[in-house]
């Protein structure tokens, strides 16, 4: 039989410290980019008590009552889109997503400019009233979280040959952060063959850090091939969006991927997208370089390389399709 392929992994502990040699992790990220989408991190420095603390409040959480759970329901998060949904509430390529879950942002007053101009996908979270400890537990993870993007967008700026800089200068010193958690019921057995937890798709910005559980589930498209991205103790894998694919001209690969959960067990993932300013317009790095364009082979047709304008418009497209109803109210 043929050798299964694997998702590589890059111990990232050199790009936590600025004066170390980090040519290695860089080359390592470059790599992974180009021929995956997808590379697992060792070496980050995230807190294990987090990272326990997140994965149990939220066990607890999904574990209520529906009524509780849409105490914090989208509908009352307006135009920040922030929220609980239901399972089946979400979108994916046309059909319904076998998940609940609930959608977090970066935490802005209403004195922030943005929030002020309902600007959308900007304000504050919805949490849980009798669940301190779950409020200061997400907003911890999502600080640091937005740290550790910083880190590895500079491993990709050198992985590129650019200044470590590039993408906070161009893209980044003001992220789009969005964080969600995601509760998967086990696939009935019946269904087991036929359906998706979440069916095949790319993220749409730049950089997706994704904490698992101990429950597999996560599938990734290399090469034509789905080859299976099981949870590694104490990694984050990590994937490219589409705007990344856009700004390298397709060398680096936003990669489609999905979820399937038959282990009869719940599963909880959280994936936490660092993404382009709102505002920022998106444009190759290089607009010379001729463009490697995968459309063809897309579940979708569509080709990332035709949009131009900001990352707002954009990712507004493409949230519009993922809750239809909510959409017409939001956005």
């Amino acid at each position: 039989m043929p050798e299964v392929e694997t998702i590589p992994v890059v111990d990232i502990s050199s790009l936590m410290t600025p004066e170390k040699d980090c040519r290695e992790a860089a080359l390592a990220i470059g790599a992974a980019c180009r021929n995956h989408g997808f590379f697992y991190i060792t070496g980050h420095s995230v807190d294990v008590g987090l990272q326990e603390r997140l994965e149990r409040l939220s066990s607890k959480f999904f574990e209520r009552e529906p009524e509780y759970k849409n105490a914090i329901r989208m509908e009352l998060g307006g135009r920040a889109w922030r929220g609980y949904f239901a399972l089946g509430d979400e979108y994916t390529s046309g059909r319904p997503d076998q998940k609940e879950g609930i959608y977090f942002g970066a935490e802005l007053p209403a004195s922030h400019e943005k929030v002020k101009r309902a600007v959308p996908m900007h304000g504050g979270n919805l949490f849980p009233a009798d669940l301190p400890e779950f409020r200061e537990t997400i907003l911890e993870y999502m600080e640091c979280m937005t740290g550790l993007g910083h880190v590895l967008m500079r491993g990709i700026a050198l992985s590129l040959g650019l200044d470590g800089s590039y993408f906070e200068d161009h893209y980044t010193r003001d992220p789009l952060i969005l964080f969600r958690i995601f509760h998967y019921p086990p696939l009935a057995p019946q269904f087991a063959d036929s359906q998706w937890s979440v069916g095949e798709h790319t993220d749409y910005g730049i950089l997706t850090i994704l904490r698992q559980d101990t429950v597999a589930g996560l599938e990734v498209k290399s090469k034509s091939q789905w080859i299976p991205a099981p949870p590694i103790p104490n990694t984050f894998i990590c994937n490219i969006g589409d705007m990344l694919d856009l700004m390298t001209g397709g060398r680096y690969k936003s990669t489609p991927h999905r979820v399937r959960n038959v282990s009869g067990n719940s599963r909880l993932s959280f994936p936490f997208f660092f993404d382009p300013n709102f505002d920022a317009v998106v444009k190759p790095i290089d607009p010379a370089l001729e463009i490697v364009d995968d459309k063809a082979e897309r579940w979708d047709g569509a080709s990332v390389h035709e949009f131009g304008g900001t990352y707002g418009d954009y990712v507004l497209k493409k949230v519009s399709k993922v809750f239809p109803v909510l959409s017409k109210e939001a956005l």
